[in-house]
């Protein structure tokens, strides 16, 4: 029996297989004893638990998903895809046009005569042809002008897409990390209410033996009761994240892997926030997307103005025209080709181009009001984002030290009610501190690492390598 389960083992990872190993020993033994077979069987199920729960799904994987079935990052594509369209657009307006005509043409002429000759007549026939007209503009300022505004169109439509996927990284890891979260308090209300159940068992037993009073019954009955509805709360609050999941990924989330417990703790590296600012302004993307609306309004300037300017244009024709019959009975059959170039000077369009000018002009002084607002929130975003890693770098620590001094805080309170220098209610009092201060550390854990990704984000930096090294932090 124990050689088929290491056999069986063996196909599971080496961490498992390791683990098998190492308990061999201990299986061996049990199965000469077959009073602990059951043992035994809670064994492999722990160990073939362990198995299942490599299989849980990490921040990577649950990205990828999203990026397969969120919409607003497919919506965000397809903004991408059509944004690309302008510059062909564009540079279509530098190239020769050419088009294609044709007719065909029933006639029917009556020719009346006022003298002896010619005779009244009635002609009836049908005459057809076709046309060809290439133009090749020679100069015409406002279309190299469209043309360079759909450069930075594209580029604008790039840089917005870059700012989607980020967006979506940073909806990801924060709709996993509440999943994660919302789980920890599941499980710290159960467990706390567990430890106020002893708690409440033994203040019965006590009051039984005249040791306590019935207020502690009731102090802990309360406690338990309250705990009982922070649990109800926390079930409901897990399902709400795991929908909010569900929305991203289009399908309810299974397993999740946890934060590794071992995680280190790193300060921003340049430790300077000045140093991040100064990369931000160089690498935001939502500056790159206001730097380009400022030169976009700069030659739509020049583009209104230029209203004013001629336009110069090659123009080729060749048509073909045939009719079978005409006033007089007699048919024609025409070829006509030319070539030359064609100026066209507008004079005045009612002050319309005035006007546009005007109207540009506002819209540049707009936009560059917009982009030093931008450059100022990309600078406070990054400052925020940098003090939320060095901050959440010196809470986590304190919360872990918080944390230690709370466990001791409980032994040191439920000692005390044995030998009488503490009550029930103080012994309850620091297990609520105890599993408060978990459940804050727990959270302060998720935003360090939330915090870590914005400040990438908001340096234009953050992509899948950035969240692979979150990914890490997770077992």
């Amino acid at each position: 029996m124990a050689g088929q389960t290491l056999t069986l083992f063996q196909q599971k990872p080496d961490w498992v297989a390791e683990r098998a190993i190492a308990f061999e020993k201990l299986i061996l033994k049990l199965c000469k004893e077959p009073m602990k077979l059951k043992p035994l069987s809670l064994l492999l199920a722990t160990l073939l638990g362990a198995s299942s729960w490599a299989q849980a799904a990490d921040l990577l994987e649950t990205f990828r998903a999203a990026q397969a079935n969120d919409p607003v990052f497919a919506a965000a594509r397809a903004t991408l895809q059509a944004g690309q369209e302008k510059l062909p657009q564009g540079r279509a307006l530098l190239l020769p046009s050419i088009s294609l005509s044709a007719n065909s043409t029933f006639n029917d002429q009556t020719v009346q005569s006022q003298g002896a000759f010619p005779p009244s007549d009635n002609f009836r026939y049908n005459s057809h042809g076709y046309g060809v007209n290439l133009t090749q503009p020679l100069f015409r300022q406002q279309n190299w002008l469209v043309y360079s505004e759909a450069e930075l169109q594209v580029a604008q439509a790039e840089a917005q897409f870059r700012i989607a996927e980020q967006d979506l990284i940073l909806r990801v890891a924060q709709t996993y990390f509440d999943v994660l979260i919302a789980q920890d308090s599941v499980q710290l209300a159960e467990a706390q209410k567990t430890a106020i159940s002893e708690q409440l068992e033994q203040a019965k037993r006590n009051f039984e033996v005249g040791s306590a009073t019935i207020t502690d019954i009731h102090e802990a009955q309360a406690r338990y009761d309250l705990t009982s509805a922070q649990q109800i709360a926390a079930q409901n609050d897990l399902e709400i994240r795991k929908r909010a999941l569900q929305q991203l990924i289009n399908a309810m989330p299974k397993d999740l892997k946890h934060l590794d417990k071992g995680f280190r703790l790193e300060a921003p590296q340049p430790a300077d926030m000045e140093k991040w600012v100064g990369d931000a302004q160089s690498n935001s993307l939502q500056l790159a997307i206001a730097q380009a609306g400022a030169e976009i309004a700069e030659k739509e300037v020049a583009r209104n103005r230029g209203g004013h300017y001629p336009t110069l244009d090659l123009v080729a024709n060749y048509s073909n025209s045939n009719a079978n019959g005409g006033s007089f009975g007699v048919g024609s059959d025409n070829t006509s080709k030319s070539i030359g170039v064609q100026l066209n000077m507008p004079l005045f369009e009612g002050g319309a181009t005035q006007s546009r000018w005007r109207e540009a002009e506002a819209n540049r002084e707009r936009a560059r009001q917009e982009l030093e607002s931008t450059r100022r929130s990309v600078a406070l975003q990054t400052r925020q984002a940098y003090l939320g890693v060095a901050s959440g770098t010196a809470q986590v620590r304190a919360l872990q030290q918080a944390l230690t001094s709370s466990e001791s805080a409980l032994e040191a309170s439920k000692l005390g009610q044995e030998v009488g220098v503490r009550t029930n209610l103080d012994v309850l009092n620091a297990q609520q501190q105890l599993y408060s201060t978990r459940r804050d550390l727990y959270q302060a854990e998720y935003n360090y690492l939330l915090s870590q990704l914005r400040l990438k984000a908001a340096v234009g930096l953050l992509g899948e390598d950035g969240l692979a090294e979150i990914n890490q932090a997770l077992h």
